[in-house]
């Protein structure tokens, strides 16, 4: 529909503006096919997602064709071409052999030090303990430590798509495609290790030329914290005191054991006020902690929680709701036995999916205590406004706490807190993290909301996953992997009549049995180690992954192969992507921040950690476009209008058939709502130019706008303007206007010309297109005035013209007499003398308010303002009886007055 071009149309006019100023402009075309759309179409209309993909392309090339958007046709690709897949699965194999050591120093292209970076897998360090195991022990630590790698990991399982899905296409529990019902599952999947990059990826953000939302959006969605780990002992209380020692002695361990509880805070300073704990209901320590006489109510409620989706645990919407295990832990800094519970607001996928609940100072412990009637007690000092506000004596604060209709969240001085007393939240956080290190019960730790990329899908249209899976004699897996040889990429899918997903783990690929079994070469003596598929047999060796890449994957690094796109030796030209990265201009919608935006700044990060790419970031300056909205016409009745049947002109729309007034309401865009408008529609009524032109015209790039018909016809009056102001209308063919001159311009005629030059230049620099478009009406308007006009100042408008209606101003350029395109003529250059103003207009405040406006000579001296302001009537008036301390002047900007008090 119309709203589909915005961004095309805004990139095509920058890139034919900046390929007339003389620059290279790479402008390229391709199409992100793969994915849950495209395969749940098919389903729905029986067709395979191929013939879907092929036909849906055909009809955008056709419509863009149509725009005359000056793309590279040559660079034209789709993700689903076998020569692109494979170099997507050639990186999700670099992301396989990849590990990041979190302390290699190296230093940027721009001479900073840095810390953290990819690097091959080879030069992952074996410890001894390992080595000594063997290689298959060995094998396994690497896979461990792999950007790519296997876990089970809590899921979110849509049964409806028959597939998982990231938390990022889950909306309030339901999958954003189909609006269908997601649980959370345990689950075997191929994950992606995002996190190491979490740094980076938000102290890159201040690298970019982005919208600041955006960037904001991307730092709390890496949600990145810092606190403290601690561990609560969870074995025998009279072991307490011996465990105590113990860690003294060894220092705080990497994993905490059976014995320990870890949990994370970024309130350490509130130890001492934890009252119980929570565990995550599938946390594993659950099982082991869980007293006999609770289990059948722990179980119950276990299997309750996991009908719910995370974002409902999250948002903690409806009753708060918990169980007691009968367990407890002893806190480390004051040996107090606290128990333990587990509720749904517990994630077990963030944090260590354990929280000590200090019920005074974090809302949610607070309501939950009050609830279940678990002590609550105060360690940090509130405030004077919030004793105020919740009407309570300091004296009486620490004895009454449970009594308040809210816990006390901010930071304070430490009370009631051992060690830490009396001092203020960052020096006591400081204080009691020290001690904790000192006595091995705790570290200073960093946390990011941010999980690792769920990268499986358990679907047929994606790009297979190029990993074989080692199975022993009898077909059962043995847990090892190994990557397709690089020679044998691309892995296509196989071909399947029945592509439906199966609802279980596997996915439809597990139907193509002869093209999941693989033989192992290796095994038989073959040193090229290559596999080839053969029919299925009890004695198979090999078995392909049968899971498949999400809809992501292809689009994350489409813009390096546009700089390559015909290579069949390398993804991309290294000289090739070195003189063209980054991509100086992105325009995309803003419900790309956390998706694709976020994935692909992962993954260049990555391949430039490996060598691949030569610069820290793919997108160096983002516009996120508005969305188009429509008018929705009804009928007296009320009854919707199609488009269809609508007869637009200049006054009131009407009913093509009954001639019916017709009433319209602006919307969001629908099929239910008769308000989809195919650009097709003002392609044939007005053509490609009115229809880009009136795409930009209807306001800010970044700005929600409603399309309008009429609109439309307005842009169509103002190119038939400019057409006649340059064109003889009376001539067959197309010639110059008889009054087009060869003679010099007029004064006035070169102001009206030079500051239209700057204007839209600076306008067209700035992707403020409707406002060009507005300093190119103001230009015809005042020429179509003019009994005469230069050639000079239309030539000059024509070249203005180009970028925004090319096709209009190509058949001017030709009939002024011109041979070569203006594709690639010159831009015009403004020269600073003819747009000068004469005069200037200033605002005039008192005191702060404007109260007037003065109009004086550009040139006026700090006196002459202050006299022209001062003798304002406006400003006289309100001067009455009152005496002026000073007059600020900011030069072309305000006067102010200042009163004297």
């Amino acid at each position: 529909h119309v709203g589909h071009p915005e961004g095309y149309t805004a990139t095509d006019m920058y890139c034919r503006y900046q390929r007339m100023r003389g620059y290279n402009v790479l402008h390229p075309m391709g199409y992100d096919a793969f994915g849950l759309p495209a395969e749940q179409y098919a389903i729905e209309t029986g067709t395979h997602p191929r013939i879907t993909t092929e036909r849906n392309i055909a009809n955008i090339r056709r419509q863009i064709k149509r725009l005359g958007f000056s793309y590279d046709w040559e660079r034209e690709f789709a993700t689903t071409d076998p020569g692109y897949m494979r170099w997507t699965q050639w990186i999700f194999l670099l992301l396989h052999d990849t590990w990041f050591d979190p302390g290699l120093e190296w230093t940027d292209p721009a001479g900073k030090t840095r810390r953290g970076k990819g690097r091959p897998i080879r030069e992952l360090p074996i410890p001894e303990r390992v080595a000594v195991e063997g290689e298959e022990a060995a094998r396994r630590f690497r896979d461990s430590f792999r950007l790519a790698y296997q876990a089970e990991a809590p899921v979110n399982w849509c049964e409806a798509l028959g597939t998982v899905l990231s938390d990022e296409e889950v909306i309030n529990g339901r999958s954003e495609r189909g609006n269908h019902p997601v649980q959370r599952v345990p689950l075997r999947q191929w994950m992606l290790r995002i996190t190491a990059y979490a740094d980076r990826l938000v102290e890159d953000l201040d690298l970019l030329e982005w919208p600041e939302p955006i960037k904001e959006m991307q730092r709390n969605w890496v949600g990145r914290s810092e606190g403290a780990e601690v561990d609560f002992f969870a074995g025998e209380p009279s072991a307490f005191e011996a465990w105590q020692k113990e860690r003294a002695r060894a220092g705080f361990p990497a994993a905490h054991g059976t014995d320990a509880i870890r949990v994370y805070t970024t309130r350490p300073d509130t130890l001492f006020g934890a009252t119980y704990m929570v565990l995550a209901p599938e946390h594993p320590m659950v099982d082991r902690i869980t007293r006999p006489e609770r289990r059948s109510e722990v179980d119950a409620y276990r299997r309750r929680v996991a009908t719910m989706s995370e974002e409902d645990r999250i948002a903690g919407r409806g009753e708060k709701s918990g169980v007691d295990t009968g367990g407890c832990v002893v806190n480390p800094v004051n040996a107090e036995r606290i128990p333990i519970w587990i509720a749904d607001y517990v994630l077990v996928s963030y944090g260590t999916g354990a929280i000590m609940a200090v019920p005074a100072h974090d809302q949610r412990d607070f309501e939950f205590a009050k609830k279940f009637g678990l002590p609550i007690r105060a360690v940090v000092e509130p405030t004077p406004a919030w004793l105020q506000k919740v009407g309570a004596a300091r004296e009486a604060y620490a004895a009454r706490v449970a009594e308040y209709a809210e816990a006390f969240l901010d930071e304070g001085r430490a009370m009631c807190s051992g060690l830490i007393d009396g001092l203020e939240t960052t020096e006591a956080k400081q204080t009691i993290t020290e001690w904790l290190a000192r006595a091995g019960l705790g570290a200073p730790a960093i946390k990011y909301k941010l999980r690792d990329w769920l990268f499986s899908r358990q679907r047929y249209w994606g790009e297979p996953i190029p990993i074989l899976h080692e199975v022993d004699a009898f077909g059962n897996p043995t847990g090892l992997t190994r990557p397709v040889p690089e020679e044998e990429l691309p892995v296509l899918l196989p071909e399947l009549e029945d592509f439906k997903p199966t609802g279980r783990p596997g996915g439809p690929l597990e139907k193509a049995t002869g093209w999941i079994a693989v033989e192992d070469r290796q095994a038989a003596g073959d040193p090229a180690g290559a596999t080839v598929p053969i029919a299925p047999a009890p004695t198979r060796r090999l078995r392909r992954e049968t899971n498949t890449m999400p809809q992501w994957a292809g689009s994350c690094w489409y813009y390096l192969r546009f700089c390559d796109p015909r290579n069949d030796r390398r993804a991309w030209d290294r000289e090739k992507e070195s003189y063209w990265m980054p991509v100086d201009l992105y325009v995309g919608g803003a419900e790309h921040a956390v998706l694709h935006l976020l994935y692909s700044r992962f993954w260049h990060k990555v391949l430039f950690d490996r060598g691949e790419v030569s610069t820290l970031e793919p997108f160096q300056r983002l516009i996120n476009q508005g969305m188009i909205l429509s008018i929705t016409y009804r009928n007296p009745e009320g009854r919707i209008v199609p488009y269809t049947k609508i007869r637009f002109g200049e006054g009131t729309p009407v009913h093509a058939e009954t001639g019916e007034p017709l009433s319209g309401e602006t919307e969001k865009m629908s099929k239910s709502r008769g308000n989809v408008i195919p650009v097709d529609m003002p392609l044939e009524q007005y053509g490609a130019d009115t229809t880009r032109m009136f795409e930009m015209f209807m306001g800010p790039l970044e700005a929600t706008k409603p399309w309008s018909m009429q609109g439309v016809e307005g842009i169509s009056r103002f190119l038939n303007r400019a057409w006649r102001m340059v064109i003889d209308e009376s001539a067959a063919e197309p010639r110059p206007s008889p009054r087009l001159t060869d003679s010099a311009a007029t004064p006035e005629q070169l102001r009206v010309l030079h500051r239209a030059i700057r204007s839209v230049s600076e306008d067209m620099e700035g992707l403020r297109f409707n406002t060009a478009i507005s300093r190119l009406m103001e230009f015809v308007n005042f020429f179509t005035a003019e009994p005469v006009r230069p050639r000079a100042c239309m030539e000059a408008f024509v070249l203005l013209l180009a970028p925004l209606a090319p096709h209009l101003a190509e058949e001017v350029w030709q009939a002024l007499g011109h041979r070569e395109s203006l594709a690639f003529a010159p831009w015009p250059e403004y020269e600073e003398r003819y747009t000068r103003e004469d005069t200037i207009e200033l605002p005039v405040q008192i005191d702060g308010r404007v109260r007037s406006r003065v109009v004086l000579p550009a040139a006026a001296g700090k006196e002459e303002i202050e006299r022209a302001a001062l003798s304002d009537p406006k400003v006289s008036k309100h001067l009455e009886g009152r005496r002026v301390a000073r007059v600020v002047v900011v030069p072309r900007k305000l006067i102010n007055i200042v009163l004297a008090s």
